[in-house]
C-alpha cells in the first residue's frame, strides 16, 4: 500500500524552514527578555544593603539653599553600588521644611566632613546650598 504524500516545492519547503527558524529566534528574544528582567529583578532584590527607612531623596536644585536639620543621635546609613564597590554613598537623615527625607552624599565630598564636624559641636540646623551639574556638582554650607 502505497501512503499519499503532500508534494511540496522547494519555496515551500523554504518558507516552512524560515518560519520554523524565526518562530525559534521570536521565543529566544522572549527568553532573553524574560531573562534580563529577571536579572535585574533579582538584583533589585538582592540590593537590601539599606538600613534604616527607605525616605524621600532630598533634592537641592543648582543655585538653591535649603535649610534641614540633621538627625545624628545614631550612625549614618551606609550605600554600596553592587556594580561599583567604589561608588559609596551616606544616607544623612534630614528634615526639610517639615518633611523627613534622606540627604544622599559620597563621604569623600568634603562637605560631608564639614557636617559631621559641626555636628561634633552640637550643630544640627544646617543651610545648604549646591552650584553646578552632575559632576561639577558642589555643595557648600552657607553660615
Amino acid at each position: 500500500m502505497n501512503q499519499p504524500y503532500d508534494v511540496m516545492t522547494r519555496e515551500e519547503i523554504e518558507a516552512s524552514w524560515k518560519k520554523q527558524n524565526q518562530n525559534k529566534e521570536e521565543n529566544k528574544m522572549e527568553q532573553n527578555q524574560t531573562n534580563w528582567m529577571q536579572t535585574e529583578l533579582n538584583e533589585a532584590k538582592q540590593n537590601t544593603n539599606l538600613t534604616g527607612d527607605r525616605k524621600e531623596a532630598l533634592k537641592i536644585e543648582d543655585k538653591q539653599m535649603v535649610e534641614v536639620d540633621i538627625n545624628f543621635s545614631k550612625p549614618f546609613d551606609k550605600w554600596i553600588d553592587p556594580n561599583n564597590t567604589k561608588t559609596i554613598r551616606k544616607i544623612i537623615p534630614v528634615r526639610c521644611n517639615g518633611k523627613d527625607m534622606n540627604f544622599w552624599l559620597n563621604p569623600a565630598n568634603p562637605i560631608y566632613r564639614e557636617i559631621l564636624e559641626a555636628g561634633q559641636k552640637g550643630q544640627t540646623h544646617f543651610k545648604i546650598m549646591r552650584t553646578g551639574i552632575a559632576k561639577a556638582t558642589r555643595y557648600v554650607l552657607v553660615k
